[in-house]
Formats: structure tokens, C-alpha cells, sequence
């Protein structure tokens, strides 16, 4: 598939059958999710892996949608902090939020490419993921979704026109 057909085909899946992801699968996603761009190449993200299978109850104090577990797999990527480029001159901004939802894009992306839906969850309860997940201080929930087969279908996209997303800016003027 090319990519701009992957981009417009590619949904938030809210149904899952409980089919398994195979290993080989989830190996070649999570090579993709390496190879993701992060600034400075420094890669500041982890991903969990979590089986659903029994760990409905936990799963669900993170984000209480019975969907939320029905896949095979919930996936969740995390920032370091500590490991990210920061612009240090100017204001100290880091990266390692963005260079993990950019992660998540590629995994999400990957997935799709494959047939395999996910969802991206950003509304989860982050004092539950990080008691769940058991993260060490320093590493910072930043989205989650689950992974595994469709069971439904897409809906139609609706989406702003680029007119209301996108600024142009002329050209500078003669001696600028």
C-alpha cells in the first residue's frame, strides 16, 4: 500500500478479535518503532508490551473501555526524559514526549500496514499506568493502544479542510 492510501485507510479500530498477534509480527512492528526518528537519533521512548489474557482488571483501571482489552495486546510507549535532546540555548524544551508519539505514529502505522488495528489512548489515568505498568521514576507514560485484529469496521473520517490547518507565508520582500 502506498502511503497516502495508508494514511486515509488507516482508523481508530474500537473492536477486536481475541485471535493472537504472532511473535514474528509483533518482532517486525517493534523494529519498526526502533527505526522511528527522534531528535538526535537518541530514541528517549520504551514500549511495553502487555498481554491482555487475565490482566483485564489492571488494564481497565488505565482506561475503563471494555474495548481496551479485547485485543490480544495493549501496547504502551513511554518517554525518558532523562535520555531526550533538549534545546538547551534557547529554552530547555525536551523532546522526549514528541519523539514518543512519534514512535507511537510508526507503530500505529506498521500495525495498519499489516492489517492489525490499534487505538491511540491518550485519556488513560496515569497514576493507575504507572502502578500497573510498575514504571521507575523517569519514565513517563505517553499513549497507549491496543493491538490485534479488527472486528469492526471504519466509519467515515471526517477531518478539517487544510485551508483551516495549514498557514502560508509569502515569500520575503526584495532586501530582506
Amino acid at each position: 500500500m502506498d502511503f497516502r492510501a495508508l494514511a486515509a485507510t488507516r482508523y481508530s479500530v474500537r473492536a477486536y478479535r481475541p485471535d493472537p498477534v504472532p511473535d514474528a509480527l509483533l518482532e517486525e512492528l517493534l523494529e519498526t518503532v526502533r527505526l522511528a526518528p527522534s531528535a538526535c537519533n537518541r530514541q528517549p521512548f520504551r514500549v511495553v508490551v502487555l498481554p491482555t489474557r487475565g490482566r483485564d482488571g489492571d488494564l481497565l483501571r488505565i482506561y475503563p473501555k471494555p474495548w481496551f482489552v479485547e485485543a490480544p495486546l495493549v501496547l504502551a510507549v513511554c518517554a525518558v526524559p532523562a535520555e531526550a535532546w533538549t534545546r538547551r540555548r534557547y529554552d530547555g524544551w525536551g523532546a522526549a514526549e514528541t519523539d514518543a508519539t512519534i514512535a507511537m505514529d510508526h507503530l500505529l502505522l506498521a500495525a495498519a500496514d499489516r492489517g492489525l488495528g490499534t487505538c491511540w489512548v491518550a485519556a488513560f489515568d496515569p497514576a493507575a499506568a504507572r502502578e500497573v505498568l510498575a514504571l521507575p521514576d523517569g519514565i513517563v507514560p505517553v499513549a497507549f493502544t491496543p493491538l490485534g485484529w479488527p472486528a469492526d469496521a471504519p466509519g467515515p473520517k471526517e477531518r478539517r479542510p487544510l485551508t483551516e490547518l495549514v498557514i502560508r507565508k509569502g515569500a520575503p520582500a526584495a532586501g530582506s
